[in-house]
């Protein structure tokens, strides 16, 4: 076998510069399996340890920006990320984000309030914009559109077992040490991972003069970043507050196109959007990120608010989607293989209807497991899609533009939450205000102690005001579902890792 591995489909047929020795290949995965765990981890383990780190820092009015901040850098980034590593190569574009991810997460244990805690997550935001996408984007280009079907699931594995993880992770480490090991666990995985790269991942990148698009950038950044900041501050927000950043985020976008078609290296490529596989994977990823939110985040509501179940509960359930969206992926994989991306995307789509539909008929006297039994079919649903889409964007461009549409996925999937987390948190506050529910009362009905204190004959129409607002929110990500079965209809028949062009 040739100690070179770079084998690529006819509808890709840019020649790659990534070079890895085919014994080294396996070293090169586990650091960007490395890179991907960690970031998968950073996303739920702060989350537990929020109570220590306000009793530490004080300053309680800032917690929600401790995530706010590291969600708006991460994801007005990641394109950012996805272009340049097109450019100058994704070696040292991933050595840079991994640098600014650890500087970041050092910081954030040395934190001597809440203020400079939020600061120092917007460091570590900026590395981890694109740490998951570039990861992916050095798979592909290591290995063949055949073996990306295969490992696809096992990056998605250890995207779970890092979700998972990190609640627990964070529970240890504050029981046993100090709160700045939250933060500091990250050091050692990330300094492995960055040796692997520098010493088995070898890029020959054509040395030639590119002409940055600043503008572009700054435009891109500026609109996405007021966008996200309306969507995620969305119930906090005033109607004509929202309203205005909202025009403003779609008037800073529409310069931002305008300009790209006249831009000599665009830092997003038009062309790219008109190839029907990456429109195609980014409607999806665009859906299946609001999906995420109301089929996972939204569910521990429904369990503790209208169940009256226990956290722990809620917790188990919740993490059913993260299981078996590996086993979807692992599943996605194989089928690709034996069928075709269309195929297989379709076919990923109906456990996600299933699931969605479950939770539509979701009732207080069903139970905890009826609703873990409509997350775990929207997490098979969720891996078949996610994975196949994944495969299918990489095979469909060159080398050139791998990065960029990789990115892209990761770009519309957090849009898609944010989005999604605006619009079905203000379906049940819609639902709250009806049934004259105060400030608040949410709170008091999660906290089991809280909810003690309120009268059965109060409880009744606010337990049933959120269950009639979840209901619409599972009506809307049925919906959604049904814009993904759409999607997966972009993908050209007969296109599959083994063949790499359309059997039309």
């Amino acid at each position: 076998m040739s100690e070179q591995v770079h084998r690529e489909a006819p509808a890709a047929r840019a020649e790659s510069p990534a070079a890895v020795r085919v014994a080294h290949r396996k070293l090169v995965l586990t650091a960007m399996m490395a890179t991907i765990l960690i970031t998968a981890i950073e996303g739920t383990i702060v989350a537990t340890v929020m109570p220590q780190l306000v009793g530490a820092l004080g300053g309680f009015d800032l917690f929600s920006w401790v995530f706010t901040a590291y969600l708006l850098t991460q994801g007005v980034t990641i394109p950012i990320y996805g272009r340049l590593a097109d450019l100058y190569g994704r070696k040292l574009m991933l050595l840079i984000c991994i640098g600014l991810f650890l500087v970041g997460s050092v910081a954030c244990g040395f934190a001597w309030s809440m203020l400079s805690l939020v600061c120092f997550r917007v460091v570590q935001g900026t590395g981890a914009g694109g740490l998951i996408p570039l990861s992916q984007t050095i798979v592909g280009d290591i290995y063949t559109p055949a073996e990306r079907a295969r490992l696809q699931g096992w990056l998605s594995t250890i995207w779970a077992m890092g979700s998972i993880v990190g609640p627990l992770l964070g529970a240890f480490l504050v029981a046993y040490t100090v709160w700045p090991m939250v933060f500091w666990i990250n050091v050692p995985i990330g300094v492995i991972a960055a040796a692997l790269v520098v010493l088995w991942l070898h890029e020959n990148v054509q040395q030639r003069r590119h002409r940055i698009d600043y503008l572009g950038s700054l435009l891109l950044m500026m609109g996405t970043g007021v966008l996200m900041f309306a969507l995620v501050q969305a119930t906090h927000l005033r109607p004509a507050a929202l309203a205005t950043l909202v025009g403003a985020s779609l008037a800073l976008l529409v310069l931002f196109f305008l300009h790209e078609r006249r831009s000599p290296e665009p830092m997003l490529p038009l062309t790219l959007l008109r190839n029907r596989v990456v429109a195609g994977a980014n409607l999806t990823c665009f859906a299946l990120g609001a999906i995420i939110i109301g089929g996972t985040a939204f569910l521990s509501l429904y369990v503790q608010g209208v169940m009256g179940r226990s956290a722990l509960i809620a917790g188990i359930v919740l993490t059913t989607p993260s299981v078996t969206w590996s086993i979807g992926s692992t599943l996605g994989g194989w089928l690709m293989l034996r069928t075709s991306y269309r195929v297989t995307a379709a076919v990923g789509v109906a456990p996600l209807l299933l699931g969605c539909f479950l939770l539509v008929l979701l009732d207080p006297s069903r139970g905890p497991l009826f609703a873990g039994l409509g997350a775990t079919f929207v997490g098979v649903g969720m891996g078949l899609t996610n994975n196949t889409f994944t495969v299918a964007i990489q095979g469909s461009v060159g080398w050139a533009q791998r990065g960029m549409a990789t990115s892209t996925m990761s770009f519309t999937r957090i849009i898609g939450q944010a989005l999604g987390a605006a619009l079905f948190g203000g379906t049940i506050n819609a639902e709250l205000t009806r049934a004259g529910a105060g400030a608040g009362i949410v709170d008091r009905i999660m906290d089991p102690a809280l909810r003690r204190t309120i009268a059965a004959a109060d409880l009744a129409p606010l337990t049933n005001a959120i269950a009639i607002g979840l209901h619409d929110v599972y009506l809307i990500t049925t919906a959604l579902a049904l814009v993904m079965l759409a999607a997966s209809f972009f993908l050209p028949p007969g296109l599959n890792p083994h063949n790499g062009a359309a059997t039309r």
